[in-house]
């Protein structure tokens, strides 16, 4: 093999062993019924279960319309940050993370396929939840698919890297979904994602102004209601971004591929 076709080699290889890891990423994810159900069926049992009980308009929105746009929200999170965050946290404990690194699998292919995995899952629920809609409600389906697709990418890489930064501060894996939890449903009551927030107490407002889950609604919801372009928005990109950055710089100084000595 001469040497200008040694890289082209290495590429494919790299390519293959990253399509391989992520086809075992969603194997290990499908296979497991707990993860099946919490992470990607719970949001769509929301929406059937919210969309029975709002009617009228919510923000001058349908109810079926503005209910869907906040869930998808919620299901990034939900993805995104709370299942990223139990899955590290499980794996890292279980000395699954330790035997991963004691092998020939590159560090980066391994995270790469996992997000890669985890922004499948949102993908493919965000889509279940527009059929959903659809089927139910007859809500449509968005004006600007491309920039709805753009939205969802962002929102979950903003809240992988959170999710990965929470992880690296759990402590127990039997910890981790109560921890995650405890962070996720006050942060979705508090930005809109169930429901109008336009009654709650002022200082609760106030609180969820500052959230990440705020401004990913607010982006969805006008990319998906008022079909504007994500661009349009750079408060939310902006401070999705800060988010993100944060969850980065904590990740790549706390993440530990060893279990936390007891």
């Amino acid at each position: 093999m001469n040497a200008e076709a040694l890289p082209v080699a290495t590429r494919r290889s790299s390519a293959r062993l990253f399509l391989h890891q992520l086809r075992a990423e969603q194997l290990v994810f499908w296979r497991s019924r707990e993860a099946a159900f919490f992470i990607f069926l719970f949001p769509l049992l929301l929406f059937v279960l919210l969309g029975s009980v709002y009617s009228g308009t919510i923000d001058g929105a349908p109810a079926p319309q503005a209910l869907l746009a906040g869930l998808i929200g919620y299901g990034g999170a939900n993805t995104a940050f709370a299942g990223l965050a139990i899955q590290l946290v499980l794996r890292r404990e279980s000395a699954i993370l330790k035997r991963l690194r004691a092998t020939p699998l590159p560090a980066g292919t391994y995270i790469g396929a996992l997000l890669v995995s985890t922004l499948v899952v949102f993908a493919l629920q965000t889509l279940a939840l527009f059929l959903l809609g659809r089927i139910l409600y007859g809500t449509p389906f968005p004006s600007a698919p491309g920039s709805l697709v753009a939205a969802v990418v962002i929102g979950a890489a903003a809240f992988a890297t959170l999710g990965a930064a929470t992880a690296s501060f759990i402590r127990s894996g039997e910890g981790s979904s109560a921890v995650v939890n405890f962070i996720l449903l006050p942060m979705a009551f508090l930005t809109g994602s169930f429901g109008p927030t336009r009654h709650y107490p002022a200082f609760l407002r106030a609180i969820g102004d500052v959230l990440p889950l705020k401004y990913f609604v607010d982006l969805v919801n006008a990319v998906y209601l008022r079909g504007h372009g994500f661009w349009t928005q750079p408060e939310a990109l902006a401070v999705l971004g800060a988010w993100g950055a944060v969850g980065l710089v904590l990740a790549a100084a706390k993440f530990r591929w060893e279990p936390r000595e007891r």
